[in-house]
This record gives structure tokens, sequence and C-alpha cells, in this order.
């Protein structure tokens, strides 16, 4: 049967090896402790390199720009806006899949405001000749006056080469605006070109005889023309002013 002794009754041998051990233990663990070191400063670059990402604004997609439209769907209410008869000449107004021009074929005649053209309509009279070209535009819809950048290149889409801006005149008729570009040597005898915005439409529209012209202007939407301001009447002396000047004794 073993007994717990206490120390002073244990063997004599036993006590340098515990004192040994207790030795050995002590110095092992002070030769492996290292100090550990003081926390330093973050230096700025390694801050500002992980406050970056963060600090970089959220990229969302691109925003799409306008292109050109390509497809010209069938728009009864811009077909049904011109007339099939005028002055007892036949209009023609063929539906769209009888002609292969689009609204992004149109729009080299006005620019970038052709990025807005979403819907197409042509038409034409044989004799006299006479020819329309009607769009729906998207907003922002311009003015009659707004037009006037693109004169020059709509009057080379219908076919007069060396147009300049000067012919053209910003013209008041029967209470509407249009641009007009009258007979010149540069056209056939005859030839007028129109072009104004309504609403969410513009035409452009070029012919021989001008009073068809007009009976067209006149059937299609326009732009009414604002109201002039009355010139202002010569001013007379007031009564009391001139009675004051004849009481007036010379002197």
């Amino acid at each position: 049967m073993s007994s717990h002794l206490p120390a002073a009754a244990r063997p004599a041998a036993f006590r340098p090896a515990v004192a040994t051990l207790v030795l050995v233990v002590t110095l092992t663990a002070c030769g492996t402790t290292t100090p550990s070191p003081s926390p330093s400063p973050a230096s700025p670059s390694s801050t500002s390199a992980v406050a970056s990402p963060s600090a970089l604004p959220s990229q969302g997609p691109p925003t799409p720009q306008p292109t050109p439209t390509y497809t010209n769907p069938p728009d009864p209410d811009l077909a049904g806006l011109i007339p099939t008869r005028l002055r007892g000449a036949t209009v023609v107004v063929p539906p769209t899949s009888e002609f292969a021009m689009t609204p992004g074929d149109f729009a080299s005649a006005y620019g970038d405001l052709g990025l807005q053209f979403r819907a197409l309509q042509v038409a034409y009279v044989s004799d006299p000749r006479l020819s329309l070209y009607a769009v729906r535009v998207a907003q922002p819809l311009p003015t009659t006056r707004q037009l006037e950048p693109y004169l020059d290149t709509a009057g080379r889409y219908v076919g007069i080469a060396g147009l300049h801006r000067e012919p053209w005149r910003y013209r008041r008729i029967d209470g509407r605006v249009t641009w007009e570009r009258p007979e010149d040597d540069a056209t056939v005898a005859g030839t007028h070109i129109y072009t104004w915005a309504a609403d969410d439409y513009v035409f452009l529209l070029i012919g021989v005889d001008d009073q068809l012209n007009r009976a067209m202007f006149a059937a299609l939407p326009g732009e009414e023309a604002p109201a002039e301001t009355p010139r202002p009447s010569p001013t007379k002396p007031a009564a009391s002013e001139s009675s004051d000047a004849e009481a007036s004794p010379s002197p």
C-alpha cells in the first residue's frame, strides 16, 4: 500500500531530481519567451491603400447614347395627317411596307435632331411634282425656329446641291411659321422647299407648284406664329405741358 508522504519524510535522493527538473523548466521558459513588439501607427500609404477601394464611388452601367432608328413600323396616325386629294391632284400615301426608308435613313437631313425620329411617312404627287417627308419626333420636341441649323442638310437631302443658309427665310404664313427656300438659280423653275415643326412632328416639303405647296402646308399641323408686338405710336406732349410752355413768358 502506498502512502502520500510529506516532503520532509521523502527520501533524500528524490529531492535533487525535483530541483533539477524545476531548474530546467525555468530556463527553458526564459529562453523561449520573446517580448511582443509594441504596435506601431499605420503609415499614411498603407492607410490610403486600404481606404481607397471603399472611397471610390460605385459606377453603374454606362448611360446608353441615342442612336438612329432603322425600323419603321406603320404609324396610322402619322399617315392619317396627310390628305389624299389636294387642289384636284392625287396624293399618294404608300404604306411603310412599300418604301424601304426608315427614320434612321432620313435622320441625316436633320443632324443630331434626327436621332429623335421614331416614325417616317412619305407622300408624293406625280404632276405637278411634290414630295413630302413627315416624321414623328421623340422628346424633347423642337420648335420651327430650332430647325435652322439643319436647313442646308435638309435641302441637300431633297436633291438641291450646294445649298447654303442664306436663301432660307423664316416665314409667317396664315398665322403659322415655317422655313421657306424660294426658287433661285440652284433649283428647278418654281421649286420651293418648306420645313417646319408642329406638336411631335417635323415636315420637309418640296414641290414645283407653290400653290400646291401652300395647300399641303395648310392641310398639315403647324406651329402657331407668336403674337406680333405692336409698335409704339409716337408720343405727343401732354396738354398741360404744352399749355405751360405757351404760358411761360419769353425771356
